[in-house]
């Protein structure tokens, strides 16, 4: 009900109590005898006015103040929300960067390839040139035996000829050297290209964790709006009693401190999964980390409470990493997550 369909029900109430006021002062005042009474006497209750005025500024102070409080957690649950979103742009640009190296990469790769071609085919010249140098002193040696003053140019010619192949073995070492270092070069970019492709797994699934954890915050915002939704109805009967009026504030104030401590629980879970460091063995594990913190979310100790013992290593590790988590503001939900188990189960 609308506070103004309130305040017409209370000036009907107070013009009705009033005007029972006037009957019974009426007749007291003006009736000249005394009449005997006759049957059964009916006993009229006077309602003070003003304390139903008190009792209902006091409701409507009441109800005022929970759905300040509850639009004050919606606020919260929006900026929860557009967070993850800024994490979530974020993983998109570095998947864009990461993509950007790996064309970086397989064009260096490329590179490689046709220097290596070029040194082959400078080996294959050299290899021919070689054969001709072969030949020409197969020729020397064959017009030396003609004459002894031709056997002297000759020799001559296969000395130099010698020199020059040695000059070819040198080149051709040369190139097996570049051959080598291409070779080389090609596995170095192969192995940062495998990095890559890991560090984009890694980067994508971290991206799907922050987008799963917004849609979750949208899911809690909307089940906090329907739970306000519900809070509205139940105040329209909030003067059938005070009492379990108050009972019901109660539970719901309950049931707001266990579902941002299991709010803030996921949020510990993807801040500690963020930075394992996550080895094969570890999927399909799962490990419970018991930790204690202090009021503003410093790690004041982190211990295994069961699972996987590897797995709890790594766990424990992260956890060190992080060293502090965010804390809300509410004391309540505070002191719930003081000392927190949370288990970790790489995907």
């Amino acid at each position: 009900m609308k506070k103004k369909d309130y305040s017409a029900a209370f000036i009907i109430s107070l013009l009705m109590h009033g005007s029972l006021v006037v009957m019974l002062l009426w007749g007291s005042d003006f009736v000249m005898t005394k009449p005997k009474p006759s049957g059964n006497i009916v006993q009229a209750v006077v309602v003070d006015p003003a304390l139903v005025n008190q009792q209902a500024q006091r409701i409507r102070q009441q109800r005022e103040a929970a759905k300040a409080a509850e639009q004050d957690r919606l606020k919260r649950l929006e900026q929860q929300a557009d967070a993850l979103e800024k994490m979530r742009r974020e993983e998109e640009q570095r998947l864009r960067q990461l993509k950007a190296d790996k064309l970086k990469a397989e064009k260096a790769a490329r590179e490689a390839e046709q220097e290596r071609k070029r040194v082959a085919a400078e080996r294959s010249k050299a290899a021919e040139e070689k054969r001709k140098a072969d030949e020409a002193a197969r020729v020397a040696r064959e017009q030396a035996a003609k004459a002894e003053a031709e056997r002297k140019v000759k020799q001559e010619a296969a000395r130099k000829a010698e020199k020059e192949r040695q000059r070819q073995v040198a080149e051709q070492r040369k190139a097996e050297e570049a051959t080598r270092q291409a070779e080389a070069a090609a596995v170095k970019a192969e192995a940062e290209r495998k990095a890559q492709v890991a560090a984009k797994k890694k980067a994508e699934e971290a991206a799907r964790k922050a987008e799963a954890a917004r849609k979750e915050a949208e899911r809690k915002a909307a089940e906090a709006r329907e739970a306000q939704r519900q809070q509205e109805a139940a105040l329209n009967d909030m003067f059938a009693g005070l009492e379990a009026e108050s009972e019901q504030r109660g539970g719901a104030r309950g049931q707001f401190v266990a579902d941002e401590r299991d709010r803030y629980g996921a949020i510990y879970r993807q801040m500690i999964q963020q930075n394992l460091l996550v080895e094969q063995s570890f999927i399909g594990k799962e490990c419970v980390i018991r930790m204690r913190l202090s009021s503003n979310g410093l790690v004041l100790e982190a211990s295994e409470d069961g699972g996987d013992g590897a797995l709890c290593r790594a766990a424990r590790a992260a956890v060190v990493k992080v060293s502090q988590f965010p804390m809300p503001e509410d004391p309540a939900v505070v002191e719930q997550l003081r000392n927190i188990r949370l288990t970790v189960s790489p995907q």
